[in-house]
């Protein structure tokens, strides 16, 4: 007959618990995985899946229950730690929509939006477009393997135990935050520029012609010179894509191992 002790089983319940904790906060807060149109049951299964596969090469020390209050300032500690790692790719996301609502207010479409469920709210078309292209090349470049592969790695760089994450982990986020302005200037600069150039020649041929109406003329033509600019920069935009998201994956494995850092 079996038999099971209760401090056996309240060890196979922490060494599935606490990885599940950080799997399901970075699933939660990371792009595309964390899509709110995915249904809810799909990611938990999927965090369940993955903390099955990765709890064995996981060591938990034993003297922890998940029930006392050193068990929840664990299980606390790891959503925190999951939930910086989704955050910081899902920053190269907010910087791709952002380059996207710049050149949309450029171009005279700020008041054509569609309703987002990721962020809940309305995003002009443009960024709308540009956040289809960035999830395609996210997929496309296998970035959710990388994602995870980086989340497997960070049990390593830094185990489950009562240590503290180091603050150096949450400054380097935070300066990770910049990535939003330095990205989306990048991908917008040749439809901004190409604009800021096409409202120059409107206004020196509205001085030339005041009896033209700029209204009538105006909106038509930034909005052929916008789209010819997006089609003609596409193909230069997937090295700029691709190179935010490793730069991303880079900065998930920095920050884990900063965590440590004390």
């Amino acid at each position: 007959m079996i038999s099971v002790t209760s401090a056996q089983l309240t060890a196979w319940i922490a060494a599935f618990i606490f990885p599940l904790a950080r799997i399901l906060a970075l699933i939660s807060s990371s792009p595309v995985l964390g899509n709110k149109q995915i249904p809810i049951r799909i990611k938990v299964g999927l965090a369940m899946l993955i903390a099955v596969i990765v709890a064995p090469a996981i060591n938990v020390p034993n003297n922890i229950e998940p029930a006392s209050a050193l068990g929840l300032f664990v299980l606390t500690q790891q959503v925190l730690v999951g939930l910086a790692m989704g955050f910081t790719m899902r920053l190269i996301f907010t910087a791709v929509e952002m380059a996207g609502d710049l050149a949309g207010m450029q171009m005279g479409l700020g008041f054509a939006s569609f309703y987002d469920p990721v962020n809940a709210s309305y995003t002009p078309v443009i960024a709308q477009f540009l956040g289809i292209l960035s999830t395609l090349a996210f997929l496309s470049i296998n970035g959710h393997l990388y994602m995870l592969s980086a989340l497997a790695d960070s049990f390593q760089a830094f185990p489950i135990s009562t240590t503290l994450p180091s603050a150096e982990a949450f400054r380097t986020m935070a300066e990770w935050g910049t990535v939003i302005f330095t990205h989306s200037l990048q991908l917008s600069m040749p439809l901004i520029g190409a604009l800021m150039i096409t409202n120059l020649a409107l206004g020196i041929l509205t001085r030339s012609a005041p009896q033209l109406n700029i209204f009538a003329i105006g909106f038509p033509i930034t909005l052929t010179v916008g789209f010819a600019t997006l089609a003609l920069s596409l193909p230069y935009l997937a090295p700029l894509f691709e190179h935010a998201m490793n730069e991303g994956i880079d900065t998930m494995h920095r920050i884990a191992l900063q965590m440590a850092k004390h």
